[in-house]
C-alpha cells in the first residue's frame, strides 16, 4: 500500500523559527470545492501576488488528481503539442508584511487518497513545526450584498473561535477534503480553524472580492499575521458598485433584494455570538425573500442589460 509520505517531498526547509515563537501558521484552501464567488481562491492568489514566497513542499498529482476529470490545458502550435499547464498542489512560505513567515498549502482538491493526503499533510506540519491550520472556503449564501460578509468559524478547538457567531446549528454537508484536513488535523492535536465565507447566492458563481478580503481579514484577526488586504477592498467596491448599478433600474430585483435585506437584518439581531444552538427572528411568509426568484430576477435583468449574454 501507498504510504503517506510517498505522496510529498519538502524539497526547502523554511527560514528557522524563532526560538521564542510558537511555531508557524499554515493557510489551506484547495481548488474544486467550497469556494463560492472564487473567495479562497482570490485571497490565496492575491497573498502569492502581492508577497514574497517560495516552495517548501510539493505533492504527487500523479497520483492524487484524475486528469480525466479535470483535463490540463495543453498547447498547440501549428503542426505540435508545445506544453501543458500541469496542475501542482504545493505548499510555499510566505513572509507577511512585519516579516513573519507562514505557510500556504494550494492547488487541486485531491480526487483520491483523501486519508493518506491528510496523514501526508501531518507529516509536512509536523515537520516544518506548524502550531495552526487555518483554511479558507466559501459558500452560496441567503444575503444581500449590500451587508458586510458573514462568517461561520470552526475549529478543533471552540476556543479559538470564542466570540464568533454560528450561523448554522447540526447539519451533514458532503465531505471534502480540506475539510478532512481540518478533522485529522484536530485530531492529531494540531489547532485547525476554519473560516467559510458568506457569499451572496445569486452572485456566487463569479469573483467577489468582499468574500476574499473577509477570509483574510478573520486570519489576521485569529493568528496576528499582517496580511495586505487593501487591493482586495478596492475590487471590492468596484464590484459592489457594479452590481448596484446594474440593479437599480430594476423595480422587482431591487424590491426583492430589500426583502432579502430585511430577512438578513432581522436573522443578524437575533444571532447570539455565544453559541450555535440559538435561531433567529423570522419575518411573516410575505416579507420572506425568496432566493431562487431573486436569482432568477437578477440573472434575467443582467442579461437584458448584457444584450442577451449569459450572466
Amino acid at each position: 500500500m501507498l504510504q503517506p509520505e510517498d505522496l510529498v517531498e519538502v524539497v526547502a526547509e523554511p527560514t528557522p523559527l524563532d526560538p521564542d515563537g510558537r511555531g508557524r501558521v499554515m493557510v489551506h484552501a484547495l481548488d474544486g470545492f467550497v469556494d463560492a464567488g472564487s473567495s479562497a481562491s482570490l485571497a490565496l492568489a492575491h497573498l502569492l501576488e502581492t508577497m514574497e514566497h517560495r516552495e517548501v513542499a510539493v505533492f504527487d498529482t500523479d497520483i492524487l488528481v484524475d486528469y480525466r476529470s479535470r483535463r490540463p490545458r495543453m498547447t498547440f502550435e501549428q503542426d505540435r503539442f508545445t506544453g501543458i499547464d500541469m496542475p501542482r498542489l504545493v505548499v510555499r512560505e510566505l513572509v507577511d508584511t512585519a516579516g513573519t513567515p507562514f505557510l500556504v498549502l494550494s492547488g487541486p482538491e485531491p480526487d483520491v487518497a483523501w486519508e493518506r493526503f491528510a496523514a501526508a499533510v501531518r507529516i509536512v506540519v509536523e515537520r516544518l513545526g506548524v502550531r495552526m491550520a487555518v483554511g479558507l472556503h466559501g459558500i452560496p449564501w441567503p444575503a444581500p450584498h449590500t451587508r458586510p460578509v458573514g462568517l461561520t468559524p470552526h475549529a478543533s478547538d471552540r476556543s479559538l473561535i470564542a466570540g464568533r457567531p454560528r450561523w448554522v446549528g447540526d447539519v451533514d454537508v458532503p465531505g471534502h477534503a480540506a475539510a478532512l484536513l481540518e478533522l485529522r488535523l484536530g485530531e492529531a492535536g494540531i489547532d485547525a480553524v476554519g473560516f467559510t465565507a458568506h457569499v451572496p447566492h445569486y452572485l456566487s458563481t463569479s469573483p467577489f472580492p468582499p468574500a476574499a478580503a473577509a477570509l483574510l481579514g478573520a486570519v489576521s484577526e485569529l493568528t496576528g499575521l499582517q496580511l495586505p488586504v487593501d487591493a482586495l477592498h478596492t475590487a471590492g467596491q468596484e464590484v459592489l458598485a457594479q452590481v448596484d448599478t446594474q440593479v437599480s433600474d430594476d423595480e422587482e430585483t431591487r424590491t426583492a433584494i430589500q426583502g432579502l435585506e430585511r430577512q438578513y437584518d432581522a436573522v443578524a439581531a437575533g444571532r447570539s455570538l455565544e453559541g450555535p444552538g440559538l435561531l433567529g427572528p423570522t419575518l411573516p411568509a410575505d416579507e420572506m425573500a425568496d432566493g431562487d426568484a431573486l436569482a432568477a430576477d437578477l440573472e434575467r435583468y443582467l442579461r437584458d442589460m448584457d444584450g442577451g449574454a449569459q450572466p
